[in-house]
């Protein structure tokens, strides 16, 4: 089982070698964990993004009330350092299963979203009524490539295959590439041709944005076999985790391709 998220990807892992007997509970004289359900994934998914969307709201809420973007803009910074911080812990650390890790995650990166949204949506600079409703935009498109890709999946309209797999893991990590020669490329010259709205920033927003659509594929598919396969309950932490960031990963950038149009 193999995902082009490195969450789900750890956690797919993990479950192979439980099942390969690398870990037995019972063995080690632990009570058995039931079986994670579709209920515990839908669950810890609605709490992750629940705590996402609350220090969201937390974070715009300061802006707006103190008419500064100074604080915001620093926990903005804080959010996006550590959510990037807790994925790599959650990854490489094993913290797959965790609730504390994932719900870390969710109020990290929801301070980072929040802060996000003001900048790239321009609340002091293009108003209010105008910001408001490109990040609503934002927000029903997220819902709508999410449940879009949900349905695809659900009819199987289009098939998870390990070439499937390895397609859209080997792009994302191609576009991964090129956002960080990128923001080098910004720090060292000045120069931002993927992210300065120009027709380059636009097609890659969208080449972002299939990429992001398609890795829900990944998830879903990794979460029903996971489900199948009678993985611990407390894995759906892990699924919640892989799926919040793939959420947030595409609502970025379908708020940063509405707003290239905005500025137009």
């Amino acid at each position: 089982m193999r995902s082009s998220n490195p969450v789900m990807n750890t956690l797919a892992t993990s479950e192979q070698q439980s099942s390969n007997g690398y870990h037995d509970p019972q063995a080690y004289g632990q009570a058995p964990e039931r079986p994670m359900t579709v209920d515990d994934v839908v669950t810890k998914t609605g709490i992750t993004l629940g705590v996402i969307i609350a220090l969201a709201v937390v974070n715009f809420g300061i802006a707006v009330v103190t008419g500064d973007a100074s604080l915001s803009m620093i926990l903005t910074l804080v959010g996006g350092i550590g959510g990037f911080v807790t994925v790599l812990v959650a990854t490489f650390g094993k913290k797959w299963d965790s609730a504390v890790v994932t719900l870390i995650y969710a109020a990290f990166e929801g301070l980072f979203i929040g802060g996000f949204s003001l900048l790239i949506s321009g609340y002091f600079t293009v108003g209010g009524s105008d910001a408001g409703a490109l990040i609503g935009q934002a927000v029903l498109g997220t819902v709508g490539v999410f449940l879009g890709m949900l349905f695809v999946y659900k009819t199987g309209a289009v098939k998870v295959t390990p070439r499937f797999r390895k397609i859209v893991s080997g792009a994302i990590i191609g576009v991964f590439v090129l956002a960080i020669g990128n923001l080098l490329l910004a720090l060292f010259t000045g120069n931002n041709p993927l992210r300065d709205g120009g027709t380059l920033a636009i097609i890659f927003s969208i080449v972002c944005i299939v990429l992001a659509a398609l890795s829900f594929m990944n998830d879903f598919d990794l979460a029903d076999r996971l489900i199948r396969a009678n993985a611990p309950a407390s894995h759906a932490w892990g699924v919640a985790l892989g799926l919040a960031v793939t959420l947030v990963w595409l609502y970025t950038e379908i708020l940063r391709l509405l707003s290239y149009f905005q500025n137009r």
